[in-house]
Protein backbone atom coordinates (compact mmCIF):
# COMPACT_ATOMS: atom_id res chain seq x y z
CA UNK A 1 0.00 0.00 0.00
CA UNK A 2 1.28 3.27 -1.17
CA UNK A 3 0.91 6.21 1.57
CA UNK A 4 0.77 9.85 0.56
CA UNK A 5 3.71 11.82 1.17
CA UNK A 6 2.60 15.11 3.71
CA UNK A 7 5.45 16.81 3.69
CA UNK A 8 5.80 17.31 0.06
CA UNK A 9 3.88 20.81 -0.88
CA UNK A 10 2.44 21.12 -4.18
CA UNK A 11 3.43 24.80 -5.93
CA UNK A 12 1.39 27.67 -5.68
CA UNK A 13 -0.07 28.34 -9.15
CA UNK A 14 -0.01 32.17 -10.42
CA UNK A 15 -3.84 33.00 -11.17
CA UNK A 16 -4.30 35.02 -14.02
CA UNK A 17 -7.87 36.04 -13.66
CA UNK A 18 -7.47 38.60 -10.90
CA UNK A 19 -3.93 39.81 -13.25
CA UNK A 20 -5.91 40.52 -15.82
CA UNK A 21 -8.87 42.42 -14.27
CA UNK A 22 -6.19 44.81 -12.57
CA UNK A 23 -4.80 45.70 -16.06
CA UNK A 24 -7.76 46.25 -17.92
CA UNK A 25 -8.84 48.67 -15.06
CA UNK A 26 -5.58 50.45 -15.59
CA UNK A 27 -5.95 50.50 -19.09
CA UNK A 28 -9.64 51.92 -18.40
CA UNK A 29 -8.33 54.64 -16.23
CA UNK A 30 -4.89 56.05 -18.27
CA UNK A 31 -8.17 55.81 -21.51
CA UNK A 32 -10.29 58.04 -19.75
CA UNK A 33 -7.31 60.06 -17.88
CA UNK A 34 -5.77 60.48 -21.24
CA UNK A 35 -9.26 61.77 -23.19
CA UNK A 36 -9.74 64.62 -20.68
CA UNK A 37 -6.18 65.97 -20.88
CA UNK A 38 -5.79 65.93 -25.00
CA UNK A 39 -8.27 68.52 -24.97
CA UNK A 40 -6.36 71.13 -22.68
CA UNK A 41 -3.13 70.69 -25.07
CA UNK A 42 -2.83 72.86 -27.61
CA UNK A 43 0.70 73.36 -28.67
CA UNK A 44 0.02 76.69 -30.96
CA UNK A 45 -0.96 78.12 -27.37
CA UNK A 46 1.03 79.63 -24.70
CA UNK A 47 -1.87 81.25 -22.43
CA UNK A 48 -0.91 84.35 -20.62
CA UNK A 49 0.93 84.21 -16.86
CA UNK A 50 -0.66 85.80 -13.99
CA UNK A 51 0.19 86.23 -10.74
CA UNK A 52 -2.91 84.65 -8.79
CA UNK A 53 -3.57 81.39 -11.07
CA UNK A 54 -4.92 78.49 -9.37
CA UNK A 55 -4.66 75.22 -10.19
CA UNK A 56 -8.94 73.69 -9.92
CA UNK A 57 -10.04 70.79 -10.14
CA UNK A 58 -11.24 70.12 -14.22
CA UNK A 59 -14.99 69.44 -14.17
CA UNK A 60 -16.49 66.70 -16.48
CA UNK A 61 -17.72 68.27 -19.47
CA UNK A 62 -16.12 71.23 -19.39
CA UNK A 63 -15.70 72.82 -23.13
CA UNK A 64 -12.48 74.49 -23.87
CA UNK A 65 -11.89 77.08 -26.27
CA UNK A 66 -8.47 77.97 -27.52
CA UNK A 67 -7.70 80.82 -29.52
CA UNK A 68 -4.27 80.40 -31.71
CA UNK A 69 -1.72 83.52 -32.74
CA UNK A 70 -2.98 83.65 -35.97
CA UNK A 71 -7.13 84.13 -35.04
CA UNK A 72 -8.09 80.64 -35.37
CA UNK A 73 -10.57 78.81 -33.03
CA UNK A 74 -10.23 75.58 -31.93
CA UNK A 75 -13.90 73.81 -30.07
CA UNK A 76 -12.32 70.83 -28.37
CA UNK A 77 -10.02 69.93 -30.81
CA UNK A 78 -11.99 71.35 -33.55
CA UNK A 79 -11.08 73.97 -35.96
CA UNK A 80 -14.07 76.07 -36.13
CA UNK A 81 -15.14 79.36 -37.38
CA UNK A 82 -17.30 82.05 -35.80
CA UNK A 83 -20.16 80.91 -37.09
CA UNK A 84 -20.00 77.23 -36.42
CA UNK A 85 -18.55 78.03 -32.92
CA UNK A 86 -21.82 80.24 -32.40
CA UNK A 87 -23.99 77.39 -33.35
CA UNK A 88 -22.76 74.62 -31.26
CA UNK A 89 -22.34 76.93 -28.28
CA UNK A 90 -25.81 77.70 -28.51
CA UNK A 91 -27.00 74.03 -28.89
CA UNK A 92 -24.95 73.22 -26.14
CA UNK A 93 -26.25 76.43 -23.87
CA UNK A 94 -29.98 75.11 -24.45
CA UNK A 95 -29.26 71.73 -23.55
CA UNK A 96 -26.90 72.78 -20.61
CA UNK A 97 -27.73 76.01 -19.57
CA UNK A 98 -24.98 76.38 -16.71
CA UNK A 99 -21.98 74.65 -19.18
CA UNK A 100 -18.78 76.11 -18.29
CA UNK A 101 -16.46 77.33 -21.17
CA UNK A 102 -13.12 77.86 -20.91
CA UNK A 103 -11.18 80.38 -22.97
CA UNK A 104 -7.54 79.91 -23.11
CA UNK A 105 -6.34 82.62 -25.43
CA UNK A 106 -2.37 82.82 -26.97
CA UNK A 107 -0.41 85.18 -25.08
CA UNK A 108 0.48 86.40 -29.14
CA UNK A 109 -3.09 86.17 -30.16
CA UNK A 110 -4.47 89.34 -31.21
CA UNK A 111 -6.88 90.65 -28.47
CA UNK A 112 -9.74 91.51 -30.30
CA UNK A 113 -9.86 87.90 -31.77
CA UNK A 114 -10.09 87.08 -28.18
CA UNK A 115 -12.56 89.36 -27.73
CA UNK A 116 -14.70 88.68 -30.35
CA UNK A 117 -14.47 84.42 -29.60
CA UNK A 118 -15.64 85.78 -25.99
CA UNK A 119 -18.73 87.80 -27.61
CA UNK A 120 -19.76 84.54 -29.38
CA UNK A 121 -19.85 83.27 -26.12
CA UNK A 122 -21.96 85.88 -24.95
CA UNK A 123 -24.43 85.48 -27.62
CA UNK A 124 -25.14 81.31 -27.15
CA UNK A 125 -26.42 82.76 -23.61
CA UNK A 126 -23.40 80.95 -21.89
CA UNK A 127 -22.42 83.06 -18.50
CA UNK A 128 -20.17 80.58 -17.16
CA UNK A 129 -16.36 81.82 -18.84
CA UNK A 130 -12.76 81.15 -17.19
CA UNK A 131 -9.67 82.44 -18.46
CA UNK A 132 -6.90 79.93 -18.68
CA UNK A 133 -3.65 81.58 -17.01
CA UNK A 134 -0.51 80.02 -16.20
CA UNK A 135 2.00 81.02 -12.95
CA UNK A 136 4.89 83.21 -14.08
CA UNK A 137 7.93 81.66 -14.13
CA UNK A 138 10.55 82.64 -12.11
Amino acid sequence: MKFRDTNVQQGAELELAPMVDVVFLLLIFFIVTWQFARFERDMDISVPAAEETTDEPRNVGEIIVNVREDGSIVLNGLEVSEEELLAKLKSISEAYPDQAVILRGSSEANFQAIINVLDEIKKAGIWNVAFATTKPQT
